[in-house]
C-alpha cells in the first residue's frame, strides 16, 4: 500500500510522460446510472432489446458487493467518480482527412499512427 505523502506527491506532479490533445468532447456526466446506460444507448443508437439487456445488467452489478476474499492491497474503487462515456463533439463524422480536426491529426501524427489506420 503507498502511504499518503507518497500519493499526493504522485498526483500532484504534472504529465511528464506525453502530452494532451484538447478537443471538444460530449460526455455523459460522471458516474454509473441507470440514466447514464440509457444516454449511452441513445448515443450508439443501439436497438430497445440492447438497452433493456444493459439495464437488467446494471441492476444485477448494484446488487453485487465486491469480493474481499483475496489477499491484495488495493483502495476501494469508487465506480461514481469516472466517466463511462466521452467522445469527440463533431456533429457529423468526416468524409474525410481535410474534415477532420488538425489537434486530432496532430496527436495520431505524435504517436506514430499512419495515416491509412486513422
Amino acid at each position: 500500500m503507498v502511504d499518503a505523502a507518497t500519493r499526493q506527491t504522485v498526483e500532484e506532479q504534472k504529465y511528464k510522460y506525453g502530452f494532451v490533445t484538447d478537443i471538444e468532447v460530449e460526455k455523459a456526466p460522471k458516474g454509473l446510472t441507470a440514466e447514464t446506460i440509457r444516454f449511452i444507448s441513445a448515443k450508439k443508437g443501439e436497438p430497445e432489446w440492447m438497452l433493456a439487456w444493459r439495464l437488467s445488467a446494471f441492476e444485477r452489478w448494484q446488487a453485487m458487493s465486491e469480493p474481499t476474499w483475496a489477499r491484495v492491497g488495493y483502495p476501494r474503487i469508487d465506480y461514481q467518480d469516472a466517466f463511462y462515456y466521452a467522445a469527440p463533439r463533431n456533429a457529423q463524422k468526416p468524409k474525410s482527412l481535410e474534415e477532420v480536426d488538425p489537434k486530432l491529426l496532430e496527436t495520431y501524427r505524435k504517436l506514430g499512427i499512419p495515416l491509412n489506420e486513422q
